[in-house]
C-alpha cells in the first residue's frame, strides 16, 4: 500500500504547497519522496517571488480561503505550515480556533479533503502541543441535542440519570489541543498520522529552533464520499462549525503521546576540531558555528550588520545561514526583499534538514506500522 510513490520511477510524485514560504518544507518533501512541487499557495507577495523564482513553473494559487479546489490540479502530497501567531508560547494563544490566522488549519483540511492526497505534511511550532482548540457549537445544539426534566421516563429527577452522551467531554480537566484537532481532523479523513517534535540542534544546527512535524498517509480510498467532515461549514467564509464527537472527554489517555526518535545524524555529536582562527572569530560559538559549516557545506556570513544609528542588527544572509539555505536563497538581490522582508521570510520558514530528519523518520513510522 505504502510503496504506491516508487511504482513508477520515472514520473516523480507531485507536490500541491500550502502557505509556501520560501519553500523549506517543499525542499524536504522533494527529497524524502523525490517529487516534484507542482503549485503553492503564498499571498505575501514578497515572499512568493523568491518561491517563484526557485519554482518557476509552480503557479501560485493565492489566497488559500479563496481557491475552488475542484478547478485545483491533483496532486500526490500537501504539504504546509499554517500561520502559528495563535498557538505559539510568544503570541497571545487565542488557540486553534475559527476566525484566528491559525484557524485556518480548516482550509488546509478542506484542500485535503477535496485532493484526496496519498501523504500530508504538516509543520508548526512547539505551541501547537499545549495551545487549546475551540470547536464551534453546531447551530441549535443547545435546544435538540439535550435532554428535558419533562422528558425523563417515570416521573423521575434528573439526578436519578446517567448522564446522556451529548454531555461527554464538555466537563473534562484538559482541554482539546492544538494538536490533538489537527490529528484528529486527519482521522476524519481518513489518514494515519504521527508526529515528531525536533529541535534543529538535533541534526547539528547551532540553534535549537524546536518543531513538530505531522505525516500523514492516506488510508480510507475515498472518505469525502461518506461526509466524514460534513460539520466544519462553509470554510470560504472563514466560518467554522465542527465540534466535539469523541465517547471520550480529553483527559481520558488510555496511552502516553507517542513521539518518534531521530537517529543521530553524522557530525551532529561528537568534539568538533576548531582552528584558531574560528576561535579568533566566534569565541565560545566556533565549536557549534565549525560543525553546521561541515554538515552543511556553506561557509559562515558575518552574523550582523553595521549602523551607525541604529547599531548591529542581524544579517539576513547569516539567518539564511542558520536555516542551512544555500547563500542567496532569499537574500538575493534579485528577489528585491527588504532586509526587514528577508528577516521576517526567514524568521517564518522551515529549515530543510531538520525537515528532513522528521519527514523521513515519520514516513519510515508509518510503514513499518502497516506492515
Amino acid at each position: 500500500m505504502l510503496s504506491q510513490d516508487s511504482a513508477n520511477q520515472a514520473a516523480p510524485l507531485r507536490v500541491g504547497s500550502l502557505f509556501s514560504g520560501y519553500g523549506g518544507l517543499d525542499l524536504a518533501v522533494e527529497e524524502v519522496f523525490n517529487a516534484r512541487t507542482v503549485w503553492f499557495s503564498e499571498i505575501n507577495e514578497p515572499v512568493a517571488r523568491v518561491f517563484s523564482h526557485h519554482w518557476p513553473d509552480a503557479p501560485n494559487l493565492g489566497d488559500i480561503t479563496t481557491i475552488d479546489w475542484a478547478v485545483v490540479p491533483p496532486i500526490d502530497i500537501l504539504c504546509g505550515g499554517f500561520p502559528c501567531q495563535d498557538v505559539s508560547t510568544v503570541g497571545k494563544r487565542a488557540g486553534l480556533a475559527p476566525g484566528t490566522r491559525s484557524g485556518l488549519w480548516a482550509h488546509m483540511a478542506t484542500a485535503i479533503e477535496a485532493l484526496q492526497p496519498e501523504w500530508v505534511i504538516i509543520e508548526n511550532v512547539r505551541g501547537l502541543l499545549s495551545a487549546p482548540a475551540t470547536r464551534a457549537r453546531s447551530e441549535g445544539e443547545e435546544d435538540e441535542r439535550r435532554n428535558t426534566p419533562t422528558a425523563t421516563p417515570d416521573g423521575a429527577t434528573p439526578r436519578d440519570l446517567e448522564p446522556d452522551s451529548w454531555f461527554l467531554a464538555e466537563t473534562a480537566t484538559r482541554p482539546l489541543r492544538a494538536a490533538g484537532a489537527v490529528l484528529g481532523d486527519l482521522a476524519d479523513l481518513g489518514m494515519d498520522a504521527t508526529w515528531i517534535g525536533l529541535p534543529a540542534s538535533a541534526i547539528g544546527a547551532p540553534h535549537p529552533r524546536f518543531r513538530v512535524f505531522i505525516v500523514a498517509h492516506r488510508t480510507i480510498p475515498h472518505p469525502a464520499g461518506i461526509g466524514l467532515l460534513t460539520r466544519r461549514g462553509n470554510t470560504a467564509t472563514r466560518q467554522s462549525t465542527p465540534r466535539n464527537d469523541r465517547l471520550e472527554p480529553s483527559d481520558h489517555r488510555p496511552r502516553p503521546p507517542r513521539t518518534e526518535r531521530i537517529p543521530e545524524h553524522e557530525g551532529t555529536r561528537g568534539p568538533v576540531d576548531v582552528d584558531r582562527a574560528a576561535l579568533r572569530r566566534w569565541g565560545r560559538y566556533a565549536p557549534a558555528i565549525t560543525r553546521w559549516t561541515r554538515i552543511t557545506g556553506f561557509p559562515a556570513p558575518a552574523p550582523a550588520l553595521l549602523n551607525e544609528t541604529t547599531g548591529p542588527r542581524p544579517s539576513p544572509a547569516f539567518v539564511e545561514w542558520l536555516m542551512g539555505l544555500p547563500a542567496g536563497w532569499v537574500t538575493d538581490a534579485h528577489h528585491g526583499l527588504t532586509i526587514n522582508q528577508q528577516i521576517t521570510a526567514l524568521g517564518n520558514g522551515v529549515l530543510p534538514r531538520q525537515a528532513v530528519a522528521a519527514v523521513s523518520a515519520g514516513r519510515a513510522a508509518l510503514s513499518q506500522e502497516s506492515r
